[in-house]
């Protein structure tokens, strides 16, 4: 399982790889370029599911495309 992600802001293409949460999912992230705060896609489960070139690992240990629940 990969616990570390790249998240790609879409308003200004700064990239940042972050350490995922193993147990939950993330749901808003600042981006570090342009301040932006950055919130999941209709349909996803977390940040790192919309933005990072991996996705979190709930996602990852379920073996599903589809998000890993509502975020709580």
């Amino acid at each position: 399982m990969q616990t570390r992600s790249t998240l790609t802001c879409p308003l200004c293409g700064h990239a940042e790889t972050e350490t995922m949460p193993q147990d939950a999912c993330q749901y808003f992230y600042d981006c570090r370029g342009c301040g932006a705060l950055l919130k999941p896609k209709p349909g996803d489960c977390c940040v790192f599911c919309s933005y990072g070139d991996v996705p979190c690992p709930p996602v990852q240990a379920s073996g599903a495309a589809a998000c890993c629940g509502p975020a709580g």
